[in-house]
């Protein structure tokens, strides 16, 4: 009998010791919490510090106009090594040249469809043994049909996966290796305001950019809990329409606020977020805070900030 009550006041205190132990976690884990948001909330107050990259050997996809082009542009002017990198050679010599009537960084050219696997890890070898490791990838690269989903063929469907989401996937995987080599590094990935919120016309498109999210925030957890914690970064970038030609019957309802947004802007902005190492940022920033708390209200509330907003994309068949 006395064996047994000694069984069970040790068992008893066992449980008493786990719980005290729990609540003092949760008590350290609310601490840092909230610590983390009054630094947060400080830190939007005070300028980002900002991370010399020159030096940096900067690959980007999608190199031969638009968001690509301005990036290229921009880290050259930043005495980074850039690697140009598209399928259409004609449009990334074009980039090419700018680059180097900027008597700034080196710049390489590469032609590649970066929606083949094969084709990028052979990139990824040219590029190691011409240039050197790439410290630096810019997923830039995408496209966006713009009509309603029974009017998207299979075969449109499966190119605007094939480039949108399977190219990153498989440039991180032939160049996250070059970036463990060095024991650095960062990933910059276009995702789209799209990745963030439905939009009709848009529906193949949407789920490429969401893909993309779920792709960079696993992708951060990844290193986060590996080797390469705080040596190897990522960025996740959500821009809202851009001039690029991609929206070609944009629908804007407060221009002055939400209109289209100019390529060279959104490079800057980019570059910016890159060397301040954010995790995640839209374009414009305001974006991401508005969507966050946006979620917080009910569905129907949310719906009606979004018709008030009244952005999107008509169809480009009518």
């Amino acid at each position: 009998m006395i064996e047994r009550e000694i069984i069970h006041t040790t068992t008893a205190s066992k449980r008493i010791f786990a719980v005290v132990q729990d609540l003092l976690q949760f008590v350290v884990l609310f601490a840092r919490v909230l610590l983390e948001l009054l630094l947060l909330l400080a830190q939007t107050f005070l300028p980002k510090k900002q991370k010399d990259i020159s030096g940096e050997v900067v690959l980007i996809t999608g190199t031969g106009h638009g968001i690509g082009r301005e990036l290229a542009l921009l880290y050259a002017s930043c005495g980074c090594t850039v690697v140009c990198v598209d399928i259409n050679e004609q449009n990334n010599l074009e980039t090419v040249q700018q680059i180097k009537n900027l008597n700034r960084g080196a710049v390489h050219n590469f032609s590649c469809d970066v929606s083949k696997r094969e084709q990028v890890f052979a990139l990824a070898d040219r590029v190691l043994a011409e240039v050197g490791p790439v410290s630096v990838l810019v997923n830039n690269v995408g496209i966006m049909p713009t009509h309603p989903l029974p009017q998207q063929s299979a075969e449109e469907i499966q190119r605007v996966f094939d480039v949108n989401v399977f190219s990153q996937f498989w440039t991180i995987q032939a160049f996250l290796s070059q970036m463990q080599e060095l024991g650095r590094g960062h990933i910059v990935c276009l995702a789209s305001i799209a990745g963030l919120i439905g939009s009709s016309n848009l529906v193949p498109y949407c789920a490429t950019k969401y893909a993309v999210r779920g792709l960079m925030e696993a992708l951060a957890e990844e290193i986060r809990e590996g080797p390469y914690k705080d040596l190897i970064k990522t960025t996740t970038i959500f821009p809202y329409m851009t001039n690029t030609g991609l929206c070609k019957n944009p629908k804007v309802k407060f221009p002055s606020l939400l209109g289209l947004l100019d390529p060279k802007e959104v490079a800057k902005q980019i570059v910016a977020a890159h060397r301040a190492d954010c995790p995640e940022v839209t374009i414009p920033r305001t974006l991401l805070y508005i969507n966050n708390w946006g979620r917080l209200l009910p569905r129907k509330c949310g719906i009606m900030l979004k018709d008030y907003i009244g952005s999107g994309v008509e169809s480009d068949l009518i």
